[in-house]
């Protein structure tokens, strides 16, 4: 029912026997080749049988009863076919590429019209070979014409611009070749550039076969693909040691250049120093010494103290390094646990009991790293040999090339040798395609048209197979233009024509002048020998050099090829292993969820019981602080009694009731909130009374506490130890109130660290739980990884296990294991057993050992109290008493006074300096009072000589007054006015130079009090010294005149 054809088996009695289904009636009703049936069923009551089929139609046929058929049906039945299934079917045309009716007519049109322009073409084909052959025909009577009657080649021109005009025309239709070739240009470009980057770009390296010149050895490259961006930007990034090295080298780098100016300071430093130096005084270099002193003092008793302490911390640490008597060395503790776990313990990977170490547990990500590294490797080693069997191709072109040369060389050097003289010529070698694959992607327009040709010749082929000869043409609508070869081989015939009789008139010529050459003399018959001889041992070496080439170069790659195969070798091991932990790393992402998630529960337990633990560290180190102020507050409370006793004295009438009003507890106790907890461990507390702030509790119960009153000082008792009295109660009573407080807070805080101790030992539990649920896990990981399968390439040398001489069929019980490890699990036996025995002689000499050191602490105790004795004794009989030598040697001088001592030094020695700078500048002041005086001594000069022709002038206006008229007798008032004018000043000028002379009066002085003038201001033109700074003088600032014109 596949063909759509329905079948219908006539049956007898029911009979299903393979006989009675030979025959059969076959209805084609549904389509051949879509129409297969794929349902089929009759109704209720057998009366119809409907049919579907895949082409979507639905056929229903009436079933007849055996009585219908006879009554309607006239005409017989005929009978079924037999022998339908040995009948060949009918071949359906299944070529998508045959003809139709319509294209056969086409094909006959087009094969008419292809005719008439063929016949059309060999027309002009004739006439244009007519034409070339008359062309020729004139060339070659050109040539036989004298050569002064010859014409050029030029002058067969007719017009120089025909051939212009076809060069533009085959140019223009060129360029529009081009032009509408250009989208199909760039698309097969695109298609091109597409291809290359598929399959080519993403080779690293191709196959290139390198074969051998003489022999049928040949090595191939590993076709390699470009490794990942990934791995490349990995590779770039920087790794840890990188950035270690890195911080090392700037640190290196820093320390070096602090180095540099540290030694230029130091440099600096001495430079000045020595500066300085030379500058010092003897008070200096005295005051240097004595700080020099001191510093080696100090120095010194600091060794000795240095020294005192190093010894008795050495004492200390030897006596706490001192093991006790049950002491055991952790090293050999370690060291016994070590061996009872693992030495001597080869545990399979397969066994229940096989624990994973944590440096061997494997995850997703080291085992991605893992193949990744392999990877890498594989690509490394592949490159390296395929640049070596690259290196060994360029060296074969190279040869190839010398080989050219020097064959090119001995066939100049043959030519001078007899033919019987030559030896064969050594054949050159040649490139294979597959040598050189880069190639075949490289083509020209010789290439394009070579396989242009190949195309056509397949084309021709497949015509003739089909027995169609123009099919392809009427299918490619490809017309192919005739080859040279066929259009003119006349041409051909008529250009050999004068070949031809060129070269019989060159032979002619050669004859004629080898019968007019002389014969050659005896000198010229040596020379040609000698010549003969050098040639035939040139032609030797070039020979023997080819053939040496040539084996070295075959030797290289025989060695290269044994190289390659050692290397396959492992690439293929390194290819198993690659797919060995891939299929592991497929396990370990399946079980990556459920690691991660146990992993994480361990991590968090671990940082859980790090945080506990360092509360846990932080709680004692609190309850250690609360211990040591309790101690001290109880050390406190004992000296505050002692203190008491102290003040007491012998016999103190009242000392019972001072210590009655010592010890009486008084306290204070507030109002506190409702609903605060009181404390359990708190023995002495009280009930707290609402109703008074102050609340007093006597210590002793009876009949004398009802007439105790601590309030009053009693008669004949000393006020100033009552109230004495009464402030160490008071402070005792402080003091106790700070211990119950740090009880109390000792007590929280030991609470606190119960509650936290229970919590990490139940962390601590979990975390062990946790645990063990990884490493069951990790056994389970373990097993599922060793149910793969690792190929282990193995020789027959190699195998050693046999069984009774044989080796067995099933090695499942077998285990790999290499030479060495077998060589170092023997070897190991004997090592352990020396050992034993050096272990043994260990232990008694140990024993023996442990006996003589007994006996010498015995010896050396003795000598101990034998020396003590002897050194008491000796301090007795010289000091009177025992002295402790290490004070003795720890007392230095008294350091503070020697450093005061150099301080009142140095400040003398400053005040000194100071001393001599204040003299200076009095000095320089005197200079400058010394200049002042003389000036005023001029000034005053000069005034005298301004009143000596004051009064001459004077004397002559006196003179003059007689005779002057009545108007001018009287005296003026302008005269008056100078002249008053100028005794006033007359008077001011006396004054300051009286005031100066008692200046200088005062500066002449020995007794050291001194006025410093540094100052000179003018006013009223008058100058007037003023002193440098109020400091400088203990009387008030003045200011001094200077008489000035």
């Amino acid at each position: 029912m596949q063909n759509g054809a329905l079948r219908v088996y006539p049956l007898q009695d029911k009979d299903l026997s393979v006989n009675t289904l030979k025959e059969y009636w076959s209805f084609n009703v549904h389509d051949n080749d879509y129409g297969q049936i794929q349902g089929i069923c009759s109704s209720y009551d057998d009366r119809f049988l409907i049919t579907c089929g895949g082409d979507g139609n639905i056929f229903t046929f009436n079933i007849l009863s055996p009585e219908d058929v006879h009554k309607e049906l006239k005409a017989k039945i005929p009978s079924p076919r037999s022998g339908l299934e040995k009948e060949k079917a009918t071949e359906d045309i299944e070529d998508p590429n045959a003809y139709n009716i319509e294209e056969v007519k086409q094909k006959k049109e087009y094969e008419r019209i292809m005719k008439e322009a063929e016949e059309k073409k060999n027309k002009k084909r004739e006439e244009l070979i007519a034409l070339r052959h008359e062309f020729l025909f004139l060339l070659q009577k050109n040539q036989e014409l004298p050569k002064h009657m010859q014409l050029h080649r030029e002058q067969y021109e007719m017009d120089h611009r025909i051939f212009e005009e076809l060069d533009r025309q085959t140019a223009q239709r060129i360029q529009l070749v081009q032009k509408e070739l250009a989208w199909e240009h760039e698309k097969h470009l695109i298609g091109l550039q597409k291809l290359r980057n598929q399959f080519r770009d993403s080779l690293e390296f191709d196959t290139v076969v390198v074969h051998a010149i003489q022999s049928n050895h040949q090595i191939s490259t590993y076709r390699l693909l470009a490794m990942s961006e990934k791995y490349y930007q990995d590779k770039e990034r920087p790794s840890w040691k990188r950035t270690v090295l890195k911080r090392a080298w700037k640190q290196a780098e820093k320390r070096e250049i602090v180095r540099e100016t540290s030694h230029a300071r130091t440099f600096e430093g001495e430079a000045e120093k020595l500066k300085t130096s030379e500058v010092r005084k003897p008070t200096t270099h005295y005051i240097g010494s004595k700080h020099e002193q001191i510093r080696r003092i100090v120095e010194k008793s600091d060794k000795v103290k240095a020294k005192i302490m190093k010894r008795k911390a050495e004492w200390d640490e030897l006596y706490k390094s001192k093991p006790s008597d049950d002491y055991e060395n952790p090293k050999d503790v370690e060291d016994i646990r070590e061996a009872q776990e693992n030495m001597g313990c080869y545990k399979l990977k397969t066994a229940p009991n096989y624990r994973v170490p944590k440096h061997k547990r494997m995850n997703t990500e080291k085992k991605v790293m893992q193949l990744t590294s392999l990877e890498v490797l594989i690509h490394k080693r592949k490159v390296n040999m395929n640049k070596e069997i690259m290196s060994l191709r360029d060296l074969k072109i190279s040869i190839i090339d010398k080989i050219k040369c020097l064959v090119q060389e001995l066939k100049s050097i043959q030519t001078a040798l007899d033919l019987s003289e030559r030896l064969p010529l050594p054949p050159i070698p040649q490139l294979y395609p597959d040598e050189v694959p880069e190639k075949k992607f490289e083509y020209d327009s010789d290439v394009l048209l070579k396989f242009k040709e190949e195309q056509e010749a397949k084309a021709k082929l497949q015509e003739q197979l089909e027995g169609s000869p123009s099919s392809c043409a009427f299918r490619h609508r490809f017309l192919r233009a005739p080859s040279i070869k066929e259009i003119d081989p006349m041409a051909q015939a008529a250009g050999a024509r004068p070949m031809k009789i060129a070269s019989s008139v060159v032979t002619e010529q050669r004859k004629v002048f080898e019968i007019e050459k002389a014969e050659p003399t005896e000198m010229e018959l040596e020379i040609l020998k000698r010549e003969k001889i050098k040639n035939l041992y040139l032609q030797e070496t070039l020979i023997k050099k080819i053939n040496a080439l040539v084996i070295n170069f075959d030797a290289e790659l025989r060695f290269l090829r044994h190289k390659k195969l050692k290397l396959d070798v492992q690439m293929k091991s390194a290819d198993l292993r690659y797919i060995t932990w891939y299929e592991e790393l497929l396990i370990l992402k399946n079980l990556e969820k459920r690691e991660t998630l146990l992993q994480g529960h361990v991590d968090t337990l671990i940082s859980e019981q790090e945080a506990m633990r360092s509360k846990l560290n932080s709680y004692l180190a609190q309850m250690e602080d609360r211990k040591s102020e309790i101690v001290k507050l109880q050390e406190c409370e004992k000296a505050l009694y002692a203190n008491f006793q102290a003040s007491l004295g012998e016999n103190n009438e009242f000392a019972h009731f001072l210590t009655k009003v010592l010890k009486k507890k008084i306290k204070c106790v507030e109002k506190k909130e409702v609903g605060r907890e009181a404390d359990e461990e708190d023995e002495n507390e009280e009930e707290n009374d609402d109703e008074s702030s102050l609340g007093i509790d006597e210590e002793n119960s009876g009949s004398e506490d009802e007439v105790f009153d601590d309030s009053v000082c009693p008669k004949n008792c000393n006020e100033a130890l009552f109230r004495n009295t009464m402030q160490l109660r008071q402070k005792r009573l402080d003091i106790e109130k700070a211990l119950t407080e740090e009880k109390k807070v000792a007590a929280n805080l030991r609470k606190k660290y119960n509650a936290l101790a229970k919590k990490a030992k139940v962390v601590e539990t979990s975390l062990d739980t946790a645990e063990t649920e990884l490493e069951t896990f990790q056994w389970e990981k373990q097993q599922r990884l060793n149910e793969l399968y690792v190929v282990v390439p193995l020789k027959l040398h190699q195998v050693e296990y046999l069984v009774n001489g044989e080796m067995p069929s099933d090695f499942s019980q077998a285990l790999v294991f290499t030479n060495q490890s077998l060589e170092y699990l023997q070897k190991r036996m004997v090592d352990l057993h020396n050992e034993k025995i050096m272990q043994r002689e260990i232990y008694k000499k140990a024993q023996e050992q442990h006996k003589q050191l007994v006996q010498d602490k015995k010896e050396m105790d003795i000598n101990i109290r034998r020396l003590e004795e002897k050194c008491s004794h000796l301090m007795m009989k010289k000091f009177g008493r025992l002295v402790d030598f290490e004070a003795v040697q720890a007392h230095s001088v008294n350091i503070r006074m020697e450093e005061l001592k150099v301080q009142i030094m140095e400040k003398e020695y400053v005040h000194s300096q100071e001393l001599q700078e204040w003299e200076e500048r009095i000095l320089d002041l005197r200079q400058q009072l010394m200049k002042l005086t003389k000036e005023n001594t001029s000034k005053l000069q000069q005034l005298n000589r301004f009143c000596l022709e004051k009064q001459q002038l004077e004397t002559k206006l006196d003179s003059l007054k007689n005779d002057l008229g009545v108007e001018f007798q009287g005296t003026r008032t302008t005269d008056i006015k100078e002249k008053a004018r100028l005794e006033s000043r007359l008077k001011h000028m006396a004054r300051n130079t009286a005031l100066l002379r008692e200046e200088i009066n005062l500066l002449s002085r020995k007794d050291g009090c001194l006025r410093e003038l540094a100052l000179l201001s003018r006013k009223d033109g008058c100058l007037f010294l003023q002193p440098l700074s109020p400091q400088d003088s203990e009387t008030p600032t003045e200011t001094l005149p200077v008489l000035t014109p």
